[in-house]
């Protein structure tokens, strides 16, 4: 009788597949200017005999500058968050072998961002060892809205202890979401008052209204303008100037803060108080 052996082949286990060097979790996809969107950063060393120096959960995208679409509002989990020429990053530190770190970025639409897709890039980079770059999700930038919350405070001083004259200062800000422009603010001086001149700010001939114009102003930016005023002799008691926002190039959806005032006391005509 021939012997026979039997060889039973046994199929490997498949290897648990090794966390991606990065990985990134974004949402909103679809975003609009003003608008801010979160990406949740993973980051993992997969290098066996090396720690990575300096690391950082870094992002940037394909088409255009990453820096010219958003800024930085806030990064839990990093050490530190900053712009780069074309990149976003926040820095972790040292990061052992088989270690990870997580950053979660939120980013806000710039107000001037190109519209249209984009896609994300995402990297974790070091100082001794960059990890490969990936390509993460294609973020949408839209319109938005085209609404800016305008407001305006109006302060005044008197020039002296003895003196007639009160210079008022406008401010006017914008909490966004858009950029403005051809903002027109009217103050309307207070009985007895005459207005005396301005570097920035006119007064029509024979009205008690002075007009002062800004340019533009992005969202979360702020400006002001000057004008002087003197009273006349007879001036006596409470006189109020009010400031108003009349005109923008885009709606404002607050008008509660459109108003300021600002009302000085006249004792006589060369001694007033603010």
């Amino acid at each position: 009788m021939v012997a026979t052996a039997t060889i039973t082949l046994v199929s490997p286990s498949p290897a648990s597949a090794e966390a991606p060097t990065s990985s990134v979790v974004v949402g909103p996809t679809t975003v609009q200017r003003g608008q801010t969107f979160t990406v949740e950063h993973s980051l993992y060393n997969a290098l066996t005999d090396a720690a990575i120096e300096g690391g950082a959960a870094t992002l940037y995208t394909a088409e255009t500058p990453l820096t010219g679409i958003a800024d930085v509002v806030s990064c839990p989990g990093a050490l530190s968050c900053s712009s780069h020429v074309v990149s976003i990053r926040g820095g972790v530190g040292d990061v052992a072998p088989g270690d990870s770190r997580k950053v979660t970025f939120t980013l806000r639409v710039k107000d001037d961002a190109p519209l249209g897709p984009v896609t994300l890039r995402h990297q974790f980079l070091g100082e001794n060892y960059s990890f490969e770059t990936f390509d993460g999700p294609v973020l949408t930038i839209t319109g938005g809205t085209t609404a800016a919350d305008l407001g305006v405070t109006l302060t005044a001083s008197p020039r002296g202890l003895l003196t007639s004259s009160i210079d008022y200062t406008l401010k006017v800000t914008n909490a966004g979401p858009a950029a403005a422009s051809g903002i027109r603010v009217a103050s309307t001086l207070g009985n007895g008052l005459r207005f005396t001149g301005s570097s920035a700010c006119s007064n029509p001939s024979g009205t008690k209204v002075v007009n002062c114009a800004f340019p533009s102003l992005a969202s979360g930016a702020s400006a002001t303008a000057k004008f002087s005023v003197a009273t006349g002799l007879l001036t006596v008691g409470p006189v109020k100037t009010t400031a108003k926002i009349t005109q923008s190039s885009v709606a404002d959806p607050n008008p509660a803060n459109d108003t300021a005032s600002s009302t000085c006391t006249a004792i006589t005509g060369l001694l007033v108080s603010c």
